[in-house]
Order: C-alpha cells, then structure tokens, then sequence
C-alpha cells in the first residue's frame, strides 16, 4: 500500500514538471532517471520522438577507470561525459527534466556539472 502511493505521487510530480518542459531539435529535453545502482541521462527530441544522444553510469569504460555509482560523485561524473556526449553530437543547449525527484543533492550535481561542462540551461 504505502510502496503504490510513493510510486503514484512520482509519477503525478513527473507528469507536472513533464507538462512544462519539452525538447526540440535545437534544445532538447535532458532527460534524468535515477535507479537505486545507477543514473540515465538522454537527450530527447520531442517534436521528432527520437533520442539524440545518452549516457549513463552503466558505460564499460569511464575516464577515471573507477566505476560510477548512483551518488552525487557519479552524478558529477555523469554530468560532465553527459555533456561531452551532447557537445559531440552538436547539442549545446538543453531543457532539463528532473523526472519526479527534487533538485537536490544528485540531480543538483547531475545539472552543476552538466553546466560546468558547457551545457546551457
């Protein structure tokens, strides 16, 4: 009971930031999930419904060589090879979209170092 509550509050706070935010191909949607192992980012055109580029924690070879996990270190880590992934592609500017968790301390890293890396938003 408690667990389908969470799980329906999630989703109505995702739906809400969702009716505000959306990507095109010259901006698109930076998309974040986070799992309890790892984080997901996707740059997302909405207008076409395609992804143009992503990244995660799940990638074989990080450039530290340490493997990242789904803390505010690696959502750092995350944030910047998210954004030399969308560089690469010609993304440089982004809406960025939360999902359902509070900008707070790994979506807040995630986003720092996203911007810090040369993504505007």
């Amino acid at each position: 009971m408690r667990t389908e509550k969470k799980r329906k509050l999630a989703e109505r706070r995702h739906f809400r930031v969702r009716q505000k935010v959306q990507g095109t191909a010259e901006r698109p949607r930076m998309s974040a999930c986070f799992t309890g192992k790892h984080i997901y980012v996707q740059f997302v055109d909405d207008l076409a419904g395609r992804t143009l580029a992503s990244a995660s924690t799940r990638r074989k070879t990080p450039s530290s060589g340490e493997p990242m996990g789904a803390n505010v270190a690696g959502a750092k880590r995350l944030g910047q090879l998210a954004a030399e992934v969308a560089r690469s592609q010609g993304i440089d500017r982004v809406v960025f979209d939360r999902g359902s968790a509070a900008y707070h301390g790994k979506v807040k890293a995630l986003a720092d170092a996203a911007r810090e890396a040369g993504l505007k938003f």
